[in-house]
């Protein structure tokens, strides 16, 4: 019989709830909800409060700086959405509404401890199931981004790691059910951040390839391909019929075909152009420049987004090397974390050496699963992390980066990283093993 304290280290349930407790108990205690007006209450939400405000206030998903501009699809709709049905409830950026805004977020991010449970207890052991998952609830840098930022942050990671347990787990499940929630979860997360979208190829192929080879199974291959392939189109329709309403209202409202939003022309030009360095050139913004959000307001959303796409591949097309070294800067700043001129430059550098050594960390332990996976002491899982740390990123390191874009797949890496000191904690001689545990 397991002691009352060994159920409670090992029961999800109890990570969730003092995850939880403890986010919240941080927003309580450190007035975390109160959100500076200084700025009109820009950094309440930035774009997702100001389109939350606009819906609230009976102005349409619009305005996402301020200052009314008309419709937008500058962001996706799903947060903005949750936002602005906070605010029709709680008031119009108040400070009931960031603390039940700050406490949702901080319910996702609790939440995420179930499926970095499921995650490392079937690639690995339970014993890296149990660090990873209580890493995940007690690390203040994990509590920051839920505590402090109204944005869709903290839903990504959730819906991220979520849809990585369920590519895993596809191959022993039989009907069409996992096949709806697949597709199901990838449309609400293509509704939440585009940018997640990066991994869904390599999602889907996985599932398909695993069960057409048979799995666990004993089935001929033939039968499992046509049951995956059937499956994948059913995820599919789930998948369009998700977001087909969301593409038929921007085709509606700017008469022409938008994929969920717009603004991947200017982001494109905030991180290359004259000045560029491999960081995000904010002044840039119409929110700071003065004449970029005259722009804006003269030309129009879908304009000054095409204005700013030329600007930056004309920079691009002039100079590849230098683009080509840029992206390499991306990429270590995505990594190590960027500089920033507005901290001391002390305090930036511990930051820095933290969130660079949580990369070495993941990289290590990915390198050691593959390598035992190579040896056959892992049977799945291992390259599908590898392949979600190799595309995920990609779109930053062509855009810029910042620290809160790896937040989606902090999950993943948490669970690399503990994987990793466990192996270290070895005796001397023990032979190499990744015990794969069945998922349901």
């Amino acid at each position: 019989m397991k002691s009352a304290w060994a159920r409670m280290r090992t029961s999800p349930g109890w990570m969730v709830t003092i995850a939880l407790l403890l986010r919240v108990g941080w927003i309580v205690i450190g007035h975390t909800y109160r959100f500076k007006s200084s700025d009109d209450n820009f950094s309440f939400g930035w774009e997702m409060g100001r389109i939350g405000a606009s819906l609230a206030s009976g102005h349409g998903f619009s305005s996402p700086f301020g200052p009314p501009t008309g419709p937008t699809a500058w962001e996706p709709p799903l947060y903005p959405y949750l936002t602005s049905g906070v605010f029709l409830v709680f008031g119009i950026y108040s400070k009931a509404s960031a603390f039940v805004l700050l406490t949702i977020n901080s319910i996702f991010s609790a939440l995420t401890c179930i499926p970095i449970f499921l995650i490392a207890r079937r690639i690995f052991s339970e014993k890296v199931a149990v660090g990873s998952a209580w890493a995940w609830a007690l690390l203040p840098n994990v509590m920051f981004w839920c505590t402090r930022w109204v944005w869709e942050t903290s839903l990504s990671a959730l819906l991220l790691a979520t849809i990585f347990w369920l590519a895993l787990t596809l191959e022993d499940r039989d009907g069409w059910l996992p096949w709806i929630k697949f597709g199901l979860l990838w449309g609400i997360a293509a509704l939440t951040s585009t940018s997640l979208l990066s991994f869904l190829p390599a999602a889907g192929l996985w599932a398909w390839y695993r069960r057409a080879k048979g799995g666990k199974r004993s089935i001929a291959g033939q039968s499992m391909t046509r049951r995956s392939l059937a499956g994948v189109v059913l995820a599919s329709i789930v998948f369009f019929a998700c977001v087909t309403p969301w593409l038929f209202r921007n085709y509606q409202t700017f008469g022409t075909f938008i994929f969920i939003r717009d603004n991947f022309g200017a982001e494109l030009r905030m991180g290359n152009g004259d000045g560029a360095d491999g960081t995000w050139m904010e002044y840039l913004h119409p929110t700071q420049d003065v004449y970029a959000m005259r722009q804006y307001q003269a030309m129009g959303e879908l304009a000054y987004v095409a204005m700013r796409k030329r600007q930056a591949l004309d920079y691009i097309a002039a100079d590849p090397i230098h683009f080509a070294t840029l992206c390499l800067k991306r990429f270590i700043y995505f990594w190590a974390g960027p500089p920033k001129a507005t901290q001391p430059w002390w305090m930036n550098d511990i930051k820095n050496s933290l969130f660079l050594a949580s990369s070495v960390l993941m990289f290590w332990g990915l390198g050691r699963a593959l390598r035992l996976h190579n040896r056959g002491a892992n049977k799945s899982g291992a390259w599908l992390l590898f392949w979600l740390m190799l595309l995920y990123p990609a779109i930053y390191y062509v855009v810029f980066p910042a620290p809160r874009y790896r937040v989606p797949i902090e999950p993943e890496m948490a669970i690399l990283a503990v994987f990793l000191i466990t192996e270290a904690n070895k005796r001397t001689g023990t032979s190499p093993s990744l015990e794969a545990q069945p998922g349901s």
